[in-house]
């Protein structure tokens, strides 16, 4: 999952992101809050990590804007301590709030609640380079949206659902547009080529969608 920490201070940023990196989460930072703007719209990111004493804007107007659009958790930062700037930040929007000095361990832990709180945790689904949100049908490669069709979004699914699982043809068309589906079997190649195309770095050597010769297809997980 992408995680954007905002931080003036170089030690901070590297920290954070060296130590959420090590939990297998890409970290993308930014030193100050116009930074922290533009990575947010270009970027898709599922957790956002904000200080709010930064050199520029300051966090509370970021997460004001970022929440007009967005409800994306936010872990505010801060050296404050005064339970009214506290109370300020969460009603702004923030979903929790850590005062500095903090530990990594801590910061992962309250990363880990909120994200059981909101539901992302479960709803956010890693395979390599894929990030799958199947309740909002998102599909994301390197933070980049990929889009499917209705018919691509099914046997997605149905892979997902059954990963490291061999399917064949029968299956696939079963599964994923039902027994009545008018095609013969081979059109589920073409779905599946279409597929590959936008989700593989080489479609002709797929790491995700594998073939199983003379019995159908895999959807790989050990990535």
């Amino acid at each position: 999952m992408n995680i954007l920490a905002v931080d003036d201070e170089p030690k901070i940023r590297e920290a954070v992101s060296a130590y959420l990196t090590h939990k297998g989460m890409h970290v993308l930072t930014a030193e100050n809050g116009q930074q922290a703007l533009e990575i947010f719209d270009a970027q898709q990111s599922v957790f956002i990590i904000l200080d709010l004493m930064l050199p520029d804007i300051m966090g509370e107007e970021i997460c004001h804007r970022i929440r007009e659009k967005s409800s994306v958790p936010i872990i505010m930062l801060t050296a404050k301590s005064q339970e009214e700037d506290m109370l300020h930040g969460l009603n702004l929007g923030a979903d929790d709030y850590i005062k500095k000095p903090f530990s990594l361990k801590e910061l992962y832990a309250r990363i880990q609640t909120v994200l059981r709180r909101s539901g992302n945790l479960s709803q956010i689904q890693k395979f390599g380079e894929l990030s799958v949100n199947m309740q909002k049908m998102k599909l994301y490669k390197n933070s980049t949206e990929i889009p499917l069709t209705a018919s691509e979004w099914k046997l997605l699914s149905v892979f997902i659902k059954n990963a490291g699982n061999v399917l064949s043809r029968e299956q696939l068309i079963e599964m994923a547009f039902g027994i009545d589906f008018d095609a013969y079997d081979r059109a589920i190649d073409t779905h599946i080529k279409n597929l590959r195309r936008k989700i593989e770095n080489n479609p002709h050597s797929p790491e995700y969608i594998r073939t199983v010769h003379g019995l159908g297809y895999r959807f790989e997980v050990s990535q």
